[in-house]
């Protein structure tokens, strides 16, 4: 911005003022209006066009072609020497020379050039000069993995010919811009300490990415965050409490490794700064009225951000290595370095209570992300928090995964929607420099591991971890970017990895090179503390006793630790619901009231359902399954265009919505809506894959259970999911009731046909959802089948839509006193109390199972062993359906149709099966 006002301000004071002073501006100024068209109104620049020229000026000096070629030449005139008012005339050189001007101008024009050289100078240190920062504690790598060094900083004196400056410039003093605050109160400073100031912000343990922001604000404000002098400094006090906080960082993993040497734990060794980087950024977000922190992170460094920033009791921790641990009766449980947890407490820094939750995660190290992000949409919803102000999340990244799993890209994009946005999220990127085994220059093609970010504008702060204070002061302004902007931030903890991928893998073998460094690296613990003996801040009694005193809180938690017989899961919750559960975490009853309502709240629904929403009237679409976990009593509903595109949501669904129960006592009520019908609109258009969610679906198929009074409630409690294919809408409305009321929280998979929407006989009275009445698991045959039973050849059990293929057909052949057609409405938990009554009422007839999927496909591997175990394997059930096949559907309609037609005559073929085994 300050570029052509620099100009301005040159040529009207050390120029325009010089040649007053000369008494002959007023010639010369008469003597230019003579070479300037009539058009020109105004003097050159002025300040209602300053600001429009200089904008033309930096996109000219970024690309010359980029503007009109007028100001091409304009520029260039400029440049080559014409003074502002001749850039764009004709030669007035003679004009010049008739009155003795020629040196004066020259002056001007070299006073001119090179303060518009020493503001590219500048601005050259604020785009690039991260290229130069030292980031790599280990000093072997470049950190944007290019050793080129930008031609444009002044690495060399040398390199002060690009500007054409020189040394003799050096001592020379320049006018600052306002672009920049490296001058603190001074408006002028000599070239070389103008240097020194950039390179000490810009190109030492700090690198900052920011000037790809296209908001001139935040611009300046990074600038006067980084660029003032003295900025970094902190108290005594300050020191004293990081260095206590490196101290419980690292002696925390040094305790593990004495004690169990030969366990997996993922630890932080290498990045040991990352603890007191997350207290720092808890602590400056509680200051400005944060009340609760959500976190995801992969499983490095977790059990220590579990131990020494949510404060989880040490003993619960270490009895998580004892391998005679016994497992209570709450799920499989999961390995300890995946486990979450919840916690309040009082901020020791700002003394107000805080918050702190962070959510399981499995080793698909990113997945975690946006089940974060809803779960903090849905906490900031509840509490109103429509800033941001009380509710914020943090995400850890390794950096490998960072740059190379697209849910982070996809996650960015979601950041800034208004039905999504979490008002800024502050990501820090423990950065090893490694992935696994794999090299970062064999991992990402571009510059950092952090490049995604700039998508979507966030600052990019890449810091030495060996850094302690440098770390911090990053940290603090992260938090503060964050609670200014309310937009996303990250910070790149450049460090390493002291051991393996794993404490049992061998590094060496992989990256000889860096561990031959790594095996040499003084520990950043020690030195900090040498740093801080050294100056005085603390004693090396002090610092020996900080040490002695987190030893003897780990030997204690160690012995107590020793007691605990079994592990608890629900110890580890990471979205605890209050009053929901009783004391015990169990449900208060194992009771379903009925789910129908009253008449005229039917036809309210009815008429509001059918005219324009209210102004004030939102569906809230934040991150469907974080925004479930947040709390019990919120139907979250998650609908795919169409069924078969959940694949691509497979990790999440597998990860967390299946087995989240299991492994993290985790209730989550969210409900999937997968649109599901062969329409013989090609395989991504019609099958949901329902074959998926059964193959995971736990119930037993070969134990026959216990019916009992509560038999429905019991067994949707001990099931990971509900499974059902609703072929009524008063079935669908029954089935979202009593996601909710039920007294426990389960996911819902509905399988929901859109021709169904549509077709004349899926329809449903009043009477069917009206008080009293409840969703049906089934819905046996009410013809006049079910009046002469002994006459029924054939029980033709089916769920869906293709309930209504067979009706027509069985019409049509005149055989509905033959044939009974029952439905599976839930087919997971498996309804084995119901259909051992359809069974029993038709002891002598065939039992077909028909489904319009593929026979590798749909449900037929799902219920025929659970229909063998009913009739204790007397009896067969047979298939009737597509034959198997690659594809989950045809996009030929023909072949769709003659499919249909195939199967659907196999059905109502009474002798198809005769002489056939089973």
């Amino acid at each position: 911005m300050s570029l052509l006002r620099l100009l301005v301000a040159t040529l009207k004071h050390p120029g325009i003022q010089f040649l007053k002073n000369q008494d002959v501006a007023r010639k010369v100024f008469l003597q230019n209006r003579l070479c300037v068209s009539s058009r020109a109104t105004e003097p050159f620049p002025s300040g209602s066009n300053s600001n429009y020229v200089e904008e033309m000026y930096y996109a000219w000096l970024e690309n010359p072609k980029s503007v009109h070629k007028s100001w091409d030449l304009f520029f260039q005139n400029a440049n080559a020497g014409a003074l502002p008012g001749q850039a764009y005339l004709p030669d007035c050189s003679s004009l010049l020379q008739s009155h003795g001007l020629t040196q004066t101008a020259y002056k001007a024009e070299k006073l001119v050039e090179d303060h518009l050289a020493v503001q590219s100078l500048i601005r050259a240190y604020q785009i690039r000069g991260h290229h130069v920062a030292q980031l790599d504690p280990l000093g072997i790598l470049d950190a944007d993995l290019d050793s080129f060094v930008p031609s444009d900083l002044i690495t060399t004196i040398d390199k002060l010919g690009f500007y054409g400056l020189h040394e003799s410039d050096l001592d020379k003093v320049f006018r600052l811009p306002t672009t920049t605050f490296i001058g603190g109160n001074e408006a002028t400073l000599s070239l070389r300490e103008i240097i020194k100031r950039l390179e000490s912000t810009y190109c030492q343990h700090i690198g900052l990415e920011f000037m790809f922001i296209n908001d001139v604000e935040q611009c300046q404000w990074i600038r006067q965050k980084f660029e003032t002098p003295g900025v970094m400094k902190f108290t005594n006090e300050e020191k004293r409490t990081l260095l206590a906080r490196l101290v419980r960082s690292m002696r925390f993993e040094d305790f593990l490794a004495r004690k169990w040497s030969s366990e997996k734990r993922f630890g932080l060794e290498g990045c040991e700064v990352m603890i007191p980087a997350l207290k720092t950024i808890i602590d400056k977000s509680s200051e400005m009225g944060i009340e609760y922190v959500i976190m995801g992170m992969p499983h490095r460094g977790r059990l220590n951000v579990l131990a020494n920033v949510i404060r989880k009791e040490l003993e619960q921790i270490f009895c998580q290595f004892d391998p005679k641990l016994e497992a209570a009766d709450e799920g499989s449980g999961d390995v300890k370095y995946h486990l979450g947890m919840y916690h309040e407490r009082i901020n020791r820094a700002t003394n107000k209570k805080i918050t702190l939750s962070l959510v399981a995660n499995p080793s698909h190290l990113e997945a975690v992300d946006p089940v974060v992000q809803g779960k903090t949409k849905a906490e900031q919803f509840y509490r109103g928090d429509t800033e941001g102000k009380k509710v914020m999340s943090i995400l850890l990244h390794g950096d490998a995964a960072f740059a190379g799993q697209g849910v982070v890209y996809e996650t960015f994009h979601l950041s800034d929607l208004p039905s999504y946005t979490t008002n800024g999220t502050i990501h820090v990127v423990v950065n090893n420099q490694i992935g696994f085994t794999t090299d970062p220059r064999m991992a990402r093609s571009s510059p950092y591991p952090t490049d995604v970010a700039r998508v979507v504008n966030a600052p990019i702060f890449h810091v030495n971890a060996d850094d302690p204070e440098a770390v911090m002061y990053v940290c603090n302004v992260a938090a503060e970017w964050r609670n200014t902007f309310n937009k996303d931030v990250v910070v790149d903890l450049v460090c390493y990895r002291r051991r393996g991928h794993n404490e049992m893998d061998e590094p060496m073998f992989t990256q000889p090179l860096m561990y031959k460094q790594i095996h040499k690296q003084v520990p950043v613990l020690k030195k900090y503390a040498d740093k801080l003996i050294a100056d005085g801040t603390v004693t090396l009694q002090e610092f020996e006793e900080e040490i002695a005193k987190y030893d003897r809180i780990c030997e204690e938690a160690y012995t107590r630790s020793k007691d605990k017989k079994i592990l608890h899961i629900k110890h580890w919750l990471d979205s605890p619901w209050p009053g929901f559960f009783n004391l015990d975490g169990e449900p208060k009853s194992m009771t379903c009231t009925p789910t129908g309502i009253a008449e005229d709240m039917l036809t309210h629904i009815g008429s509001i359902a059918s005219s324009v929403p209210l102004e004030d009237f939102k569906i809230h679409t934040g991150f469907e399954l974080g925004f479930a976990m947040a709390s019990p009593n919120a139907l979250v509903c998650w609908e795919a265009q169409f069924g078969d595109f959940h694949n691509t949501a497979q990790c999440i669904i597998d990860q967390f919505i299946s087995s989240g129960q299991a492994k993290w006592v985790r209730h989550n009520g969210i409900v999937l809506l997968l649109p599901h019908g062969m329409e013989g609109m090609g395989p991504e258009h019609s099958s949901a894959r329902p074959e998926r969610f059964l193959q995971m679906s736990n119930d037993d198929p070969d134990a026959y259970p216990e019916f009992s009074e509560h038999f429905e409630v019991s067994q949707l409690y001990e099931c990971n999911w509900i499974v059902v294919n609703c072929s009524t809408p008063a079935n669908y409305f029954h089935v979202l009731r009593r996601q909710i009321s039920l007294p426990f929280r389960k996911p819902l998979i509905i399988l929901t046909p859109k021709s169904l929407l549509r077709h004349p006989e899926a329809k449903s009275s009043f009477d069917e959802m009206v008080s009293g009445m409840s969703f049906r698991r089934v819905i046996p045959e009410e013809g006049i089948a079910v009046e002469v039973p002994n006459k029924v050849k054939r029980v033709i059990f089916c769920t869906g839509k293709v309930y209504y293929d067979l009706l027509k057909e069985r019409k049509n052949q005149d055989l509905e006193g033959q044939v009974a057609l029952t439905r599976l409405e839930q087919i997971s938990p498996f309804p084995f109390d119901l259909l051992k009554e359809e069974l029993e009422r038709y002891p002598g007839a065939d039992l077909v199972w028909c489904q319009e999927e593929h026979k590798n496909s749909g449900f037929y591997d799902y219920v025929k062993p659970r229909f063998r175990t009913i009739v204790n394997h007397t009896r067969p059930i047979w298939y009737v359906g597509r034959e198997p096949a690659a594809a989950s559907a045809t996009g030929n309609k023909n072949t769709h149709m003659v499919s249909l037609r195939k199967f659907l005559d196999t059905a109502f073929n009474l002798e198809a099966f005769e002489g056939k085994m089973f």
